[in-house]
C-alpha cells in the first residue's frame, strides 16, 4: 500500500490532495520553494515493511504526520522488489513477515551494497537477535512496542548521520545544491531558485535519474501515485515540464530537459 503524505488542505510538493505518492528515490535535493515552504524532514522518504494491519495503519499515520514521504509493503517479497528499484533514507523493517525473514531483507540489502538506513522493529527483545540485527547491518533495533516519539528520534538521528557524510555542496552541470539549506541556484547560492513543490518534485526525480530516460508514466506515477489519471495527470505534467523549462532558461542553468518521443523525459547537462 502506498500512500501521500497528507496534512488538512494541504500537500507536500511529492503528491497533490488526490494522490499516493509512488516510486520515489530519496529526495536529497533541496530547493528554496516559493510557496507553501515545508520543514526540513519533508524531504525524507521512508519504506514502512510490516503485516500488522492495525500497526502498519499506525505507521503510515505517524509518517504523515511527520511529514516523511514513505511506501508501505506488508510482505517480504513487496519490501525486496521496492528496495531493489528504489533508496531510501530509512527503512522501517518488522523481522517477522509472512512470506520471509526480515533479517533476509537485510542481507540483501546490505549485499546489493544500499546505504539505506535501517531501523529493525521487533516484539522479540533477545539480545541474539539484536545483536544479528545490528550486525548485518541495522542502523537501530527497537522493540515492540514503542513510543513513536522514540521511533522519530530514531529516524531522525539516521538521517542526520547520513547527511553528514555527504557532500554539503551537490552539484550538476552549473546547478548548486545546498542540502542543510535547502537551496539550490545557478553557479552559486546567492540567488536560489524559486520552485512550487511539483515543480521541485519533478527536477530532483529527474536529476536523481539523469543517466536514463524517465517515461511519462513513471513521472506521473512519482508525483500522483496509484490514483495516476491517464489524460489529467499527463496535461499536468506537461503544464509542470514547461514550467520547469522556463524557469531553469531564465535562470541560466545549463541543463536540458529533452522530450524523448513516445517515451519520455531526461534531463542532461549542457
Amino acid at each position: 500500500m502506498l500512500r501521500s503524505h497528507r496534512t488538512v488542505k494541504h500537500i507536500w510538493f511529492f503528491a497533490d490532495t488526490q494522490s499516493q505518492l509512488k516510486k520515489t528515490k530519496r529526495a536529497w535535493i533541496f530547493a528554496n520553494v516559493s510557496t507553501e515552504l515545508i520543514p526540513y524532514f519533508v524531504f525524507m522518504k521512508l519504506l514502512i515493511v510490516e503485516d500488522e494491519p492495525q500497526l502498519l495503519k499506525s505507521l503510515e499515520d505517524f509518517a504523515s504526520k511527520e511529514g516523511y514521504m514513505y511506501d508501505s509493503s506488508v510482505g517480504f517479497r513487496s519490501a525486496a522488489e521496492r528496495i531493489a528499484l528504489y533508496d531510501y533514507d530509512c527503512i522501517v523493517l518488522d523481522i517477522n513477515l509472512p512470506d520471509g525473514n526480515g533479517f533476509d531483507l537485510l542481507e540483501a540489502l546490505y549485499e546489493e551494497g544500499k546505504t539505506d538506513g535501517v531501523i529493525i522493529l521487533s516484539a522479540r527483545d533477545s539480545l541474539d537477535d539484536k545483536l544479528k540485527g545490528l550486525g548485518l547491518g541495522a542502523d537501530d533495533y527497537l522493540t515492540k512496542p514503542f513510543y513513536f516519539s522514540e521511533l522519530n528520534a530514531r529516524i531522525k538521528a539516521i538521517i542526520r548521520r547520513k547527511q553528514f557524510k555527504t557532500n554539503k555542496i551537490v552539484h550538476f552541470s552549473n546547478l548548486v545544491f545546498e542540502p542543510d539549506q535547502h537551496l539550490i541556484g545557478v553557479g552559486n547560492l546567492d540567488n536560489p531558485i524559486s520552485f512550487t513543490k511539483k515543480e521541485f518534485a519533478l527536477l530532483s526525480y529527474l536529476i536523481n535519474n539523469h543517466k536514463r530516460v524517465l517515461s511519462k508514466v513513471s513521472l506521473a506515477e512519482y508525483i500522483w501515485g496509484d490514483y495516476v489519471d491517464d489524460a489529467q495527470s499527463f496535461d499536468f505534467l506537461f503544464s509542470q515540464i514547461r514550467n520547469l523549462k522556463r524557469k531553469l532558461k531564465e535562470a541560466g542553468a545549463l541543463v536540458e530537459i529533452s522530450n524523448i518521443y513516445r517515451i519520455g523525459y531526461q534531463i542532461k547537462a549542457l
